[in-house]
């Protein structure tokens, strides 16, 4: 694993970008992009910055079909009007039940047109083109100095093309609605406009920005086009989403609770260090990973909400540990299920065969983890490493549930074959136990996390987070104490009087075998005979 991490050291300082988010799409034919979400606060403010826009040729770019669209949802991702986008352009809405704000670009007449919906109390700052009669005036005066030669005609036409001023102008709810704002123009088929929201009381929430190009909506038609946009977005506490804000020291918190899961772990072993297997320290590597990897965590997010940018060398060791405790994991559950070390040392073909699936699986999960945190959600890779996230953590979770139940047949064979039923009828029991346990915290922590994260208001978002970390914090100190070395432990049962006996009724159950009695030694060598009576 430590060759596999340095190996992904160069990856992982070369997709490290900042959180204030900066993005150039080069020839994209999507007519969607989603460029990020985020969730406001009172106060909280979006920058955009539109750096280049590169359409094609304005004679065949329709006007009111590209621009911006900024949307307020009441889930995380969920907008009312999803299912309407491949349908009808969302640039060209009259009427939304939700908050809407659309930024139309008209390249003809160099202007972006705001249509605000169900907008309340937020503040809209951007730069309005000056009236005419001020530049008419300056038109005059370029053309009064461009009638005095050669010299003077290239100083009137320099004149004409800054003739066209800006001011700031500052709406605030209803008054968006019609707003005009300059495009500037600074290049063949290459525009810039820049705008600022400030969000109110009564609209703050979780926010949608998507950059439209309504052109390529059409059947047959392919409008390439260019985008290079710097996003800043912050609440007053911060640079994190109002989701995130709390994850610092959600992330801190849980490090404490596993670091003194790990200790008295560690001490366990120690204090029983005759029943301890290999296994066991694993289990407490595992420990002492998380809670590092938890550590790293909160320190990446301490210093995205203060820079607006994680600093790289954290965000790298966070990612390390992170890849470290999630192969890990995978291993040691799988270890245990199969019982290696407990029950048998040699794993057999087919459990070999699924930790040679299970472990580069992980590895791949844990890489397009790091590759989503890293990327921007509009690039197109974006969602590709989504989904194969998505699919590979299922394969795995499935993978490792196949040890668990050859472990529970196998048992269940055993306890009617040989000599020792009651023992294995204990660790079967064990064993179901464990199998329980895994499902429980794969639902928990895939299944029930999702539901959670889509169902809440926006502010309690990281509760998918807590659920996260406690329930693998339960599902470690439960492990840790199914398996626990101590002599108590069903897998570490050794044959005792008592056990002899039941052992006994059990044999003497047969009929055929009725009247035969056990023979033991006893320590002087002499045999001792059990009374059937008995």
């Amino acid at each position: 694993m430590a060759r596999v991490s340095l190996l992904l050291l160069p990856v992982l300082l070369s997709v490290t970008q900042a959180r204030i988010h900066r993005l150039f799409l080069r020839n994209e034919t999507r007519f969607v992009v989603h460029l990020n979400t985020f969730g406001y606060f009172v106060n909280g403010t979006l920058e955009v910055k539109l750096v280049s826009l590169q359409l094609p040729a304005e004679g065949s770019t329709d006007s009111s079909t590209v621009g911006f669209s900024l949307a307020r949802s009441r889930v995380n991702g969920v907008l009312s009007y999803t299912a309407e986008d491949t349908e009808t352009c969302t640039l060209l809405k009259s009427k939304s039940d939700d908050t809407l704000i659309l930024f139309t670009i008209d390249p003809h007449t160099r202007s972006v047109e705001v249509k605000s919906f169900n907008e309340k109390d937020s503040t809209l700052t951007g730069y309005k083109e000056k009236t005419q009669g001020k530049e008419a005036g300056k038109g005059e005066a370029g053309k009064g100095e461009a009638g005095k030669g050669e010299a003077g005609k290239d100083a009137g036409k320099e004149v004409k093309e800054k003739s066209v001023e800006t001011e700031v102008v500052s709406v605030t709810g209803k008054e968006m609605y019609g707003l005009k704002l300059a495009l500037i123009k600074f290049k063949e088929n290459s525009y810039n406009f820049t705008f600022n929201i400030t969000i109110g009381a009564e609209d703050q929430g979780l926010y949608n920005l998507n950059f439209h190009n309504c052109r390529n909506m059409r059947p047959g038609v392919l409008s390439p086009y260019s985008l290079n946009v710097e996003i800043v977005e912050k609440n007053p506490a911060g640079f994190l989403s109002a989701a995130e804000i709390p994850l610092p020291r959600l992330y801190i918190s849980m490090a404490a609770m596993f670091l003194t899961a790990a200790v008295v772990w560690t001490y366990t072993l120690l204090k029983h260090r005759y029943s301890v297997f290999k296994i066991h320290w694993l289990m407490a590597a595992l420990a002492y990973t998380k809670t590092i990897s938890l550590v790293f965590h909160s320190i990446n997010y301490h210093f995205i909400n203060k820079e607006g940018h994680p600093i790289e060398g954290w965000a790298v060791m966070y990612y390390i540990t992170h890849l470290l405790k999630g192969a890990l994991l995978f291993i040691t559950l799988a270890l245990i299920g199969t019982g290696f070390a407990f029950v048998k040392y040699i794993l057999s073909d087919k459990e070999k065969k699924i930790f040679m699936i299970v472990i580069p699986l992980q590895v791949l999960a844990n890489v397009a983890y790091i590759i989503i945190e890293e990327t921007e959600e509009a690039s197109s890779e974006y969602a590709l490493w989504r989904e194969i996230l998505f699919l590979v953590d299922l394969i795995c979770c499935g993978a490792i549930l196949f040890p668990v139940v050859w472990s529970i047949r196998h048992l269940q064979e055993a306890s009617t074959t040989d000599g020792k039923a009651a023992i294995n009828l204990e660790k079967l029991k064990l064993f179901r136990h464990y199998y329980v346990m895994i499902v429980c915290y794969i639902y928990f922590t895939r299944i029930i996390a999702i539901l959670l994260k889509v169902t809440v208001p926006f502010q309690w978002q990281w509760c998918q987070e807590f659920l996260i970390e406690v329930s693998t914090l339960v599902f470690f100190v439960l492990t840790g104490f199914k398996f626990r070395p101590a002599s108590n432990n069903p897998y570490l049962q050794l044959p005792q009087d008592e056990e002899d006996l039941e052992m006994d009724e059990v044999v003497t159950e047969s009929g055929a075998l009725e009247g035969i009695s056990k023979v033991k030694k006893t320590s002087n060598g002499r045999e001792r005979q059990r009374d059937p009576a008995l």
